[in-house]
Formats: C-alpha cells, structure tokens, sequence
C-alpha cells in the first residue's frame, strides 16, 4: 500500500513569487510589443492583447495575497 506525500509548503512563498515574476515579464513584454507594433496591430489584437494583462494584473493581485496567506500560515 502506497501512501500520500506528505503536504510540503515550505517552498510555496517561492514558487508563487517565481510565478508573480513571470506573470509580470508576460505583461511589460506584451506592453512592449503592443507599443512597437501598434500600427501593424488591428484594434481588435490590441484589445485581446489589453484585455489579457488586465487579468494578468487581477491574477498578480491574487497570488500577492495567496502569498500573504502563506506567510501568515508559516
């Protein structure tokens, strides 16, 4: 019989932060490309492309504060 995992949190802070970072590179370089290449983009790209860092910020928001559970659990 096999048995579970034990539940490790102890590196959970991390990875959320790493996630936050990535989350936040995605967003400054979606930023970049709509500003290097506004002319080329129709304005239904550029609002796909907006409308999608606007939930990456909502996302960055949430796990800030899924990060301030974990260190307040800790």
């Amino acid at each position: 019989m096999t048995h579970p995992k034990p539940d490790d949190r102890s590196d959970n802070v991390e990875k959320i932060q790493n996630t936050i970072d990535h989350t936040l590179e995605n967003l400054n370089e979606s930023k970049d490309y709509i500003n290097a290449h506004a002319e080329e983009l129709s304005s239904k790209e550029k609002e796909e492309l907006s409308s999608k860092n606007e939930r990456r910020k909502e996302s960055v928001d949430g796990l800030r504060s899924e990060i301030k559970d974990e260190a307040d659990s800790q």
